[in-house]
């Protein structure tokens, strides 16, 4: 069961619990959220044997939707893939800021950034994957969290994106020490990029925002760059 439906799970028995203690002084009888309590448990295992959680996530993000500051959070994360992805010359093909947009676009989980990585799946298939497209891809995955950090002080997403990181590592005989120390390493450098250029992050969270098209953000991102890549040491 994924960590969607555990999650609605977890809700769901503290609902029961507490209106089962609220039940005298309400005056309903306790089966009416035992039998909701049921239901919801039926539909998360439905949800998550027979549509990878994907229900769960359109509850749950539909319900934090409703915080601005989780909208705020959730602009900035991607943003911050968006800008490391473009300035390290890596296509992006679209992006996504809720699980309903992600749904739309039969792309997994809440929300994304999704890259033109055929380079990348080619090269893993032949197990011959250069460092320089390691590096790139590794900071990449890590820019969310940068800028999450770097914005907030601290860090609530970026899950998937370990977890990425960490099935691309492992098979190449990164031990669990290894993959860590990469993480770390791929922070700093997000987080490098991210700071020479934060005219252009501000201008890229804006046009995202405004759900502009790819485009246009990479030429707001143009328009408001600094240092380029090159020039820390990561290499095309």
């Amino acid at each position: 069961m994924n960590q969607t439906a555990l999650n609605l799970v977890a809700i769901s028995i503290f609902a029961m619990t507490l209106s089962t203690l609220l039940s005298p002084l309400l005056h309903f009888s306790p089966t009416i959220p035992a039998l909701a309590t049921f239901s919801i448990l039926a539909i998360a295992t439905l949800d998550s044997f027979s549509f990878q959680g994907k229900g769960g996530n359109l509850v749950l993000d539909w319900l934090a939707s409703f915080s601005p500051q989780h909208r705020d959070r959730i602009v900035r994360h991607e943003a911050g893939h968006f800008l490391v992805a473009h300035l390290l010359n890596i296509p992006i093909t679209g992006y996504t800021l809720s699980a309903w947009e992600a749904l739309k676009q039969k792309q997994p989980g809440l929300g994304g950034v999704s890259f033109e990585d055929r380079e990348l799946a080619a090269q893993l298939d032949r197990g011959m994957l250069t460092a320089q497209m390691l590096d790139r891809y590794c900071t990449v995955w890590m820019a969310g969290l940068a800028a999450e950090d770097l914005v907030y002080s601290n860090t609530e997403g970026g899950a998937d994106d370990r977890q990425k990181l960490g099935m691309v590592l492992t098979p190449l005989g990164y031990t669990a020490n290894a993959v860590e120390q990469k993480q770390r390493w791929a922070v700093l450098q997000a987080r490098t990029l991210l700071q020479t250029n934060w005219s252009a992050y501000e201008a890229l969270v804006g046009m995202m925002q405004q759900r502009a098209g790819v485009d246009e953000c990479c030429r707001a991102i143009e328009e408001n760059s600094g240092i380029r890549n090159s020039e820390f040491g990561i290499r095309n």
